[in-house]
């Protein structure tokens, strides 16, 4: 493992290095900063927004949106033409954002996730949204592939960001719209929930005593494949009956 040791005093100034140790970067230097977790080395001590992102290579600019992280969580959106100066206190990083032309509807990144969590939701190609309700923290997955013998083959998948996370578990799964079987079976433990205006489906389903959450283990990438498994599981326990011919 590379272990790098940094100075205020260094030519080049790691942003994230300076807000993880408490420091605010001095002025007159170069300064390393992280976009989309990849880190680019800057002569200025500000930039714009647009510059910022053409540092990526995103082009044309105006089709992506600019999201600047502080050390407390916060995240603010940064104009193209808003200037950010690397030498302020308390930056950490900084995220892209694509901005869907067609749609004309930009997925909310209302809070930030861990790096693992949103790596993950990535490698999904699926549409994901990260929404703050009223102080409730929501992930939706849009187009969220299901088994056969649902009553749809695609649904929104959400999941709550339980306060606390990661050391406190994630727990249920709920989609919308409602699931139900084509046999017309009953799926149990099921209710029904108000989340962002549309009423899903909540799934009762919890993980047991023998295999309990870890805290340095777990997250959305081993959360959502337990929907997968519930989801095959409700045809385990109770095997699909044939239609009955009308």
């Amino acid at each position: 493992m590379e272990i790098l040791i940094f100075s205020l005093d260094d030519d080049i100034i790691d942003i994230e290095w300076c807000t993880i140790q408490g420091h605010t970067p001095p002025k007159g230097k170069k300064y390393r900063i992280i976009i989309d977790r990849e880190k680019y080395v800057v002569h200025s001590e500000c930039l714009t927004g647009k510059e910022i992102l053409m540092l990526t290579g995103k082009t044309p600019p105006d089709r992506f949106q600019l999201r600047q992280k502080f050390k407390d969580g916060k995240v603010v959106t940064i104009a193209n033409d808003q200037k950010v100066c690397f030498t302020d206190h308390g930056i950490e990083k900084f995220k892209t954002l694509p901005l869907d032309q067609t749609e004309g509807e930009v997925p909310r990144r209302d809070f930030t996730l861990l790096d693992e969590d949103e790596a993950y939701l990535e490698s999904l190609d699926l549409s994901w949204e990260a929404a703050n309700l009223s102080g409730a923290l929501w992930v939706f997955i849009h187009d969220y592939p299901l088994p056969d013998y649902y009553n749809v083959s695609k649904a929104i998948l959400g999941i709550r960001m339980t306060p606390g996370y990661p050391t406190t578990q994630l727990d249920m799964v709920y989609f919308f719209p409602a699931l139900s079987r084509k046999d017309g079976q009953q799926i149990g433990a099921l209710s029904l929930i108000q989340i962002d205006g549309k009423n899903f489906q909540q799934w009762s389903r919890h993980r047991t005593g023998v295999n309990p959450w870890r805290p340095d283990i777990d997250n959305l990438s081993t959360h959502i494949p337990l929907a997968d498994a519930w989801l095959q599981l409700e045809f385990e326990k109770k095997p699909l009956i044939n239609a009955v011919p009308a």
